[in-house]
């Protein structure tokens, strides 16, 4: 469990060590029970189902009106967004 939480930048006490070693066990345990299982038919996949990205049609359309646009601005100035300087 040190190792572990040493690995992890883990500052443990030792009753945390304790418990968190008693949690650990049936985690540990059930990771040698899937090691008898026999894999070497199954392709290796990163996700257990398919992922697909929906994603719409890139398609021209009219953008919003640069007046619409800059109606909500706290600040503005000759057509543009007035912001406040964050890097000197």
């Amino acid at each position: 469990m040190k190792h572990v939480a040493h690995l992890a930048r883990l500052a443990l006490t030792p009753d945390e060590e304790m418990k968190l070693s008693a949690q650990l066990r049936p985690v540990l345990g059930y990771i040698e029970k899937l090691r008898e299982l026999d894999v070497t038919s199954i392709e290796p996949t990163a996700h257990a189902v398919p992922l697909f990205n929906v994603t719409r049609a890139d398609e021209i359309r009219p953008s919003l009106p640069h007046d619409e646009a800059l109606r909500n601005a706290p600040r503005q100035a000759g057509g543009l967004f007035i912001v406040p300087k964050i890097v000197e």
